[in-house]
């Protein structure tokens, strides 16, 4: 194994923690990822309300198990060539904070209360409170606080996750002083700051999910907030104005940490980031590409220098933020709510029948789960590649989590029409895995329609690591060949660049790429034959998307 330094990257996913100790040469020396046990249990969550909630003790408990599993896995004596530790989170993943910022979940006083807890990228609990925010920043005299967000404000970001809790919650509305997204308090909490108004809040939540932006100076003033919700404050006077790239750093390790991590203590820790900004960043992002994260949501990822952007404002994604990917240039992000979770939704519809095995009277034996968990998806893909290309199935869309890019609609629902008797459950999955790759491709087609064009496609997450299937799926529809890159860890990975940085071991993000970059595992190319076949299904998903939004 290579010598030292170490770099450690920690990404928090919406299962588990994933940690990955880099070389100095950009070798993944260790890589582990340690579930969340409550939410493993599906504690504090209920899907019919759209409520995703998870426990801070899930994600301390499962830092300390992956930063001490991947040190175990290393060679003797590698924590102490360790210099830096980076980290990056779903998001907006946000939860509200005491005065001395720990979330209000780990006080005594909210014990299984989930409005003190963090509220998941994926929660729509806030949907009215988003909508509050949007009907306030269109009636905003002189801008539009909404024009670098795609022009409507999500119920998935932190202003609205925080304006719910405070208006249905007295406990929390007594008690909150401040909130945090996920990514931005872990380096808070490592370095002891102590105080939420010394937070060094990340540039990236910052400028995709909380309206920050340097063409208004910083977050929207109170008075903005105060129009939205009177409730939002006090909350807003903790956020300051200045945000950090994520190369820079948040502080050092303090002494409690370092021993439970079993790092040395003043280890660099840099500013957060959100996950999949990261992960485009280990995979090799500059101008000219587009990073595709595929995994229980999907992101879509470029950046462009000043220069070259200009005045123009890319309509209908979820962000356009100076230094929030790479610093120096612009970072764009659209996302689909919904991308691995089309499928996981529709194993656990088809899998309905094992969940009682262990119940007397199950419907199916318990001998069998452990295979079809293990086959489902393998012998579904067999079979959807075996359908002829002529078969015309099903059609779907994939708004299950409602339509986040191109313009956000969060109250759509997904859908499937052309169901006859002759439907089978593989056409149903083929029905699936179109909509998904037809999401993208009318989130690629935007960015071409505002004039951000690209030479290379680069693809990271479980789903392209996974899943030949779709991902020869999405190369024909979207007509370009397409990089899956190596590692199993890209997101974390970024976070170790960042975290390299920050540290002093590279001049810069684009000098970390260059050493350290993921390698590419596989190339898709292109099928005419499928291309032709899915350009004129493409119709058919806009068609079917425009009669289900129509007002």
């Amino acid at each position: 194994m290579a010598s030292g330094p170490f770099f450690i990257g920690i990404d928090f996913g919406t299962d588990s923690v994933r940690a990955v100790l880099l070389d100095g040469a950009g070798g993944e020396a260790a890589a582990r990822a340690e579930p969340y046990p409550r939410w493993s249990d599906g504690l504090y969550c209920d899907a019919g309300e759209s409520r995703y909630r998870q426990h801070p003790r899930d994600y301390l408990d499962a830092l300390e198990g992956a930063v001490r599993g991947v040190l175990r896995e290393a060679s003797r004596g590698a924590s102490a060539g360790v210099k830096s530790l980076g980290v990056c989170a779903t998001g907006s993943t946000a939860a509200p904070l005491d005065g001395h910022g720990t979330p209000l979940s780990l006080n005594g006083d909210f014990v299984g209360d989930p409005d003190g807890m963090f509220a998941l990228w994926k929660d729509h609990t806030a949907l009215e409170e988003a909508e509050s925010i949007t009907r306030a920043a269109k009636l905003w005299k002189g801008c539009d606080f909404t024009a670098y967000s795609g022009g409507a404000y999500s119920s998935e970001w932190i202003w609205a996750k925080a304006s719910h809790a405070l208006r249905k919650n007295d406990k929390i509305r007594s008690s909150a002083r401040s909130w945090a997204e996920l990514c931005d308090w872990i380096p808070f909490l490592l370095a002891g700051v102590g105080d939420p108004a010394r937070m060094r809040r990340g540039r990236c939540p910052a400028g995709h999910k909380a309206l920050w932006h340097e063409n208004w100076g910083g977050y929207p003033p109170e008075e903005f907030f105060v129009s939205a919700d009177p409730l939002l404050r006090e909350i807003r006077r903790t956020f300051g104005e200045t945000t950090y790239t994520p190369d820079t750093a948040a502080g050092g390790l303090i002494g409690e940490w370092a021993a439970r991590l079993g790092l040395p203590a003043g280890t660099a820790l840099s500013v957060g980031t959100l996950d999949a900004h990261a992960g485009a960043v280990a995979s090799g992002v500059r101008q000219g590409t587009l990073s595709l994260i595929l995994g229980t949501s999907a992101d879509y990822l470029a950046v462009a220098p000043r220069e070259t952007i200009g005045d123009v404002i890319i309509k209908g994604i979820c962000g356009q933020v100076d230094g929030s990917i790479v610093p120096g240039m612009i970072g764009f992000e659209a996302a689909q709510s919904a991308f691995g979770d089309l499928f996981r939704w529709f194993k656990r519809l088809l899998s309905w029948p094992f969940e009682g095995v262990d119940s007397p009277g199950g419907l199916a034996s318990a001998s069998l789960k452990p295979s079809i968990e293990k086959n489902f998806f393998g012998a579904m893909e067999d079979a959807a590649r075996a359908i002829p290309l002529s078969h015309q199935g099903p059609a779907a869309l994939d708004w299950l989590n409602g339509r986040n890019s191109p313009d956000v609609n969060e109250r759509l629902k997904g859908a499937m029409t052309g169901l006859t008797g002759a439907t089978t459950a593989v056409d149903l999955y083929r029905a699936l895995v179109e909509a998904a790759v037809f999401g993208a491709k009318a989130i690629v087609r935007r960015f071409a329609e505002e004039g951000l064009s690209f030479t290379r496609v680069v693809a990271s997450g479980g789903i392209a690591k996974k899943s030949p299937y779709i991902m020869q799926a999405l190369c024909d529809v979207l007509e370009t060949p397409i990089d899956v890159m190596e590692t199993d860890y890209g997101s974390a990975r970024g976070a170790a660049m960042f975290g390299a940085v920050a540290a002093g071991m590279y001049r810069s993000v684009p000098e970390a790429q260059e050493r350290i970059t993921s390698p590419v595992r596989r190339t898709y190319l292109p099928i005419e034959a499928h291309a032709a076949r899915y350009r004129l299904l493409y119709d058919r998903y806009l068609k079917l998307g425009s009669i289900l939004s129509a007002k």
